[in-house]
């Protein structure tokens, strides 16, 4: 089975997509690791930077807009 990915986007141009499911919001942190904590056995970590990103259901809608 051959498939021509751009003749298949094509042929969703005039169509509506629903998308049902979760929304989420995904939040990643970045740092740095410099010991471990005396109290339990976790990493201590230094927070430099805090994204923020759709995540589940929300995610889906934003790929799928982002196709056209």
């Amino acid at each position: 089975m051959n498939i021509n990915v751009t003749s298949l986007l094509n042929s969703f141009t005039d169509k509506h997509i629903l998308v049902i499911g979760d929304v989420m919001l995904d939040k990643y942190i970045l740092g740095s690791v410099d010991r471990i904590s005396p109290e339990a056995p976790v990493p201590v970590v230094h927070i430099e930077k805090t994204d923020h990103h759709s995540g589940g259901a929300a995610n889906v809608a934003r790929n799928i807009h982002g196709l056209g």
